[in-house]
C-alpha cells in the first residue's frame, strides 16, 4: 500500500517544521527566558514554517513536473502546517510532562515579577494576578491546553501556506531545473 505523495511531504516537512519550532522555543526558555517573548516565538515559527514553502516547492517540482495550481499548493501547505502543529503539540506536551508541568508556574512568577519591576501595585497588580490564576486553571485542562497550543502555530502556518501557494503557482518562480 502506497501513501499519497502529499501525505509524505506533509509528514517530512511538517515534522521538520514542528521539531525546529519547539526545539528553539524550549532552548530559548531555558537560556535566559528569551523563549517567553512573543516576538521571538513568532519569528521562530515564521522561520521554521518556511519548510512549508520548501515542501510545496518540492511537491510541485518532483510530483507535478514543475507546475501546480493554487488550490493543490494550498492543500499541500495546509497539510504540512497541520503536521507541524501536531508535532509542536506532541513535543510540548512531552516537555511539560518531563518538567512536572511547572511551565505555567514559572510563566506566572516571571510575569508577576516583571509587573512588580514595572511599578504595578495594589488593585491593578491583584487584578492581573487573578487573571493569571484563572489562566493557570484553564491551562491545567488538556481539553483547553491542547487546542490552545495547536492554535499558537497553525495560524502562522495558514498564512505561510497562502503565500507559498500564491507564489509557487507560477512555474517561473524558482523553476524546476533539469
Amino acid at each position: 500500500m502506497t501513501t499519497h505523495p502529499i501525505l509524505r511531504y506533509a509528514a517530512i516537512y511538517g515534522l521538520l517544521s514542528g521539531i525546529v519550532i519547539i526545539a528553539i522555543l524550549i532552548a530559548g526558555m531555558n537560556v535566559g527566558g528569551i523563549g517567553h517573548s512573543m516576538w521571538f516565538g513568532y519569528l521562530v515559527m515564521l522561520a521554521a514554517l518556511t519548510f512549508i514553502f520548501v515542501g510545496v516547492k518540492r511537491y510541485r517540482d518532483i510530483e507535478k513536473g514543475g507546475v501546480i495550481r493554487f488550490l493543490p499548493a494550498l492543500g499541500t501547505g495546509l497539510a504540512i502546517a497541520v503536521v507541524a502543529g501536531i508535532a509542536y503539540v506532541a513535543i510540548w506536551e512531552s516537555y511539560l510532562a518531563a518538567t512536572g508541568y511547572r511551565f505555567m508556574d514559572d510563566y506566572i512568577a516571571s510575569t508577576i515579577a516583571a509587573q512588580r519591576a514595572a511599578g504595578v501595585k495594589g488593585a491593578e497588580l491583584a487584578g492581573q494576578i487573578a487573571e493569571l490564576e484563572a489562566m493557570r486553571v484553564q491551562y491545567a485542562n488538556p481539553l483547553i491546553r491542547l487546542p490552545m497550543t495547536f492554535c499558537e502555530v497553525f495560524p502562522v502556518g495558514f498564512i505561510v501556506s497562502l503565500v507559498s501557494a500564491a507564489i509557487l503557482r507560477n512555474p517561473r518562480v524558482l523553476p524546476l531545473r533539469a
